[in-house]
């Protein structure tokens, strides 16, 4: 990958931040513990997806499909995509 702009390093780290305190399907996020890599994995993906303009059903039909076949759990899909919304939505604040 080539070296990313301020704005897209933001962004990169806003999913990050978004996928371990909102997704966190597995539930390792208790709160009370600080950052964990556990979803660093699917980071590239979606910021990918973000960056390219994809809407949030677009983003949270790729959640749901990590949650399923990498995770092996069974879907949420509203709450993918509410975080799907909050990952188009840190994308326009950030990079417009």
């Amino acid at each position: 990958m080539s070296k990313l702009s301020t704005e897209q390093e933001a962004l990169y780290s806003a999913i990050a931040k978004i996928l371990w305190e909102k997704w966190d399907p597995i539930g390792v996020n208790d709160g009370d513990n600080g950052w964990d890599d556990e979803y660093d994995g699917y980071v590239p993906h979606i910021f990918r997806l973000a960056l390219e303009g994809n809407d949030a059903i677009r983003i949270a039909s790729s959640l749901t499909s990590s949650v399923e076949q990498n995770i092996g759990l069974g879907p949420d899909k509203a709450s993918d995509l509410k975080v799907a919304n909050l990952i188009v939505q840190a994308k326009q604040e950030i990079i417009g």
